[in-house]
């Protein structure tokens, strides 16, 4: 699809579904501490953690030491991809094949400093880190001469490049996120010890721009520094930039007094080929997209993009004297692995391979939200999302089997291109069989949901006999 172009809409043809093998129970959880209405938490690592050890005097001999050390990396692996058949509520790509980028494993490939300066350190992959980035350019529309970017480690340090630089830009700005956005952002605030206002929410997770309007009216002699959602972590809401940007305008912020960065995680890459979807763009007045790497792209470690308008990134530049270039980055040492893996990827799909792939996870996170509701658990599906919402498995055991992401009473699961419909299967007929056990004697009930769903989506006793009635 040519950017710029009407984003095509869900395609009819069927997608082969592969077979997923039946798992090993997990280990148990260990005892969550509160009174069961605190946060449960994983277990406690250093329980399960493989000690260091030195080696034996005469180990160059005998060879224990490697035949050890290849046993333990044997189970480890058995373990992964045990994990990764039960990998249902975390938003990453799971579906990648990267074996011709093995033989670069050899080398410490380091982007450190500015992507578009060449430093004194010669192993780095700054030609794939600019073309990834041009990649995206054109995707959110802004010339080459008009951006500054790179690739970072994660989506966390887009987000706290692209407040920072919001920061730098407008020093006495106040930062507005609704309160569903990514707790990156509200660490950002924290270490930049910016003044933060926590906006409102729709029951379906966007922005309350009603909410967002009184809150900018009572702070009109501060500039605005605004995080916009293309995609919330819990319920993959998008924000309306159109309606937030219209917000800021009639509240009588001019463009020079505002600031938007877009956290495009997840979506942000989705998006341009979702029918409806609002478009991220430069052209609009933004000043800032990151998106994750190891999410919808599919790279095998953590790692995002982030581009920002080459006027605004002078305020955070130093020459660097060490390195022979410039730098205005979070970090120091950049992965230089990273951007190859981004390329690898970008040249196999290709704006088609990614609509297939869009269009596969949507059709896929409409049939497990359809069988959800059919089997009477309470469920969400945002329209431009492929993150279903439901009431949270009453067992954390089954919760922690199946990865699944959990906040208040409400669990999740995000469809990405490696979740099938066999796999989907697999977990529906395991939480339909449980929950005709957690719910066998009548004395405890399902949550009710309304609050977190909206009541047309919640099966609870009480919601279901209203639907009914009516």
């Amino acid at each position: 699809m040519e950017v710029g172009a009407v984003p095509v809409g869900l395609l009819s043809e069927d997608f082969d579904p592969t077979t997923v093998v039946e798992t090993e129970p997990l280990a148990p959880l260990a005892a969550a501490e509160g009174n069961g209405k605190d946060i449960v938490l994983g277990r406690n690592v250093h329980t399960t953690c493989l000690e260091v050890t030195e080696p034996e005097a005469n180990d160059e001999f005998t060879g224990d030491k490697e035949a050890y050390m290849a046993s333990v990396l044997a189970r480890y692996r058995k373990n992964l991809v045990e994990r990764t058949k039960h990998h249902l509520g975390y938003p990453y790509n799971l579906d990648f094949d990267y074996g011709a980028l093995g033989q670069l494993q050899h080398f410490s490939i380091n982007n450190l400093g500015d992507p578009f300066i060449e430093s004194n350190y010669g192993v780095h992959s700054r030609q794939f880190e600019v073309g990834v980035l041009d990649w995206f350019a054109r995707l959110w529309e802004i010339e080459k001469n008009e951006y500054w970017g790179y690739i970072t480690n994660c989506g966390t340090e887009g987000n706290l490049h692209g407040i920072l630089v919001g920061r730098e830009v407008l020093p006495d700005g106040i930062l507005y996120a609704s309160r569903e956005s990514h707790y990156s952002v509200f660490k950002a605030a924290r270490m930049y010890r910016m003044e933060c206002v926590k906006v409102n929410c729709l029951i379906t997770g966007e922005i309350d721009c009603a909410d967002f309007k009184a809150k900018l009216a009572s702070n009109k002699d501060k500039p605005a520094i605004i995080n916009v959602n293309i995609g919330t972590t819990v319920k993959g809401a998008v924000d309306d930039l159109d309606l937030v940007i219209k917000t800021l305008e009639e509240t009588g912020f001019t463009h020079d007094r505002f600031y938007i960065h877009c956290d495009g995680a997840l979506f942000g890459l989705m998006m341009p080929f979702v029918k409806r979807a609002p478009k991220v763009s430069f052209k609009k007045p933004i000043g800032s997209v990151s998106v994750s790497g190891h999410k919808f792209v599919g790279c095998p470690m953590p790692c995002g993009v982030q581009i920002t308008r080459m006027e605004h990134i002078n305020v955070l530049s130093r020459n660097v004297e060490y390195l022979a270039s410039r730098d205005a980055t979070i970090m120091g040492s950049r992965n230089g692995h990273a951007p190859i893996f981004l390329w690898y990827t970008l040249n196999r799909k290709g704006y088609k391979g990614f609509q297939k792939e869009v269009q596969k996870c949507l059709r896929n996170a409409h049939y497990l939200k359809d069988r959800l509701q059919d089997a009477g658990v309470s469920a969400m599906l945002n329209e431009l999302s492929s993150t279903v919402v439901f009431e949270r498995p009453l067992d954390e055991e089954f919760v922690r089997r199946w990865q699944l992401a959990c906040q208040g009473n409400i669990a999740h699961v995000v469809v990405m291109p490696n979740v099938t419909i066999d796999k989907l299967d697999d977990f529906l007929n395991e939480l339909i069989e449980k929950r005709s056990t957690w719910y066998q004697e009548g004395n405890v009930k399902p949550p009710c949901v309304a609050a977190d769903l909206g009541s047309e989506n919640c099966a609870c006793v009480l919601h279901k006999a209203k639907i009914y009635d009516e």
